[in-house]
């Protein structure tokens, strides 16, 4: 009986010294805020989207965060609705190469030409089918949907993305470049 625990307990180390390379880390947190809306808030007229039979004044909430991990070399903020009734969520907004000194999009840095981004950051275009930022809009009587804000350290200055790549080609790349993220989340509906 003695013997069957030492080989079962020699198995399990074992195992765990092969497979230990492939087992994923913790991500360092990073804490997101704005003052447009706390986690798990509502977010106001002035942030959703002017069309589809929304009335806002589609202007991107500000966004804060907080320290981010040793080794980031850039960052990239996304907004994003797992609620929409597409099969693949909606993309509402994604801001990448933006640089690691910086802690901050100002409030209505989203617009489409971006010129209120800090310098080097670019815009995706987004399910609206442009870059910048798109608010919120879900269709009418549906329970209020959750908005993402998702802010990503970086272990890369630049993603190696076209100037035209999707949210879900530079999604790839997040996956394999964030070394640590943090989310902040506000609901909608109409």
């Amino acid at each position: 009986m003695f013997s069957r625990i030492k080989i079962l307990l020699l198995t399990l180390l074992l195992s765990a010294l092969i497979f230990a390379p492939t087992l994923s880390f913790a991500l360092s947190p990073i804490r997101v805020t704005s003052s447009a809306f706390r986690n798990g808030g509502r977010i106001g007229s002035k942030y959703v989207f002017s069309g589809f039979g929304c009335t806002g004044k589609n202007v991107s909430p500000g966004i804060r965060w907080g320290r981010l991990p040793r080794g980031t070399k850039s960052v990239a903020v996304t907004v994003y609705d797992p609620d929409a009734p597409t099969g693949s969520g909606w993309w509402h907004w994604v801001v990448y190469d933006i640089p690691a000194t910086v802690h901050a999009l100002p409030e209505g840095a989203g617009t489409k030409d971006g010129h209120r981004l800090p310098a080097g950051s670019l815009q995706a275009v987004t399910d609206f089918g442009a870059p910048g930022y798109g608010g919120p809009c879900p269709p009418k009587g549906d329970r209020p949907h959750h908005y993402i804000v998702t802010v990503y350290a970086l272990k890369t200055a630049k993603l190696p993305v076209s100037p035209t790549a999707s949210p879900a080609q530079i999604g790839y790349f997040l996956h394999f470049a964030t070394i640590g993220k943090g989310n902040l989340v506000g609901r909608y509906g109409r």
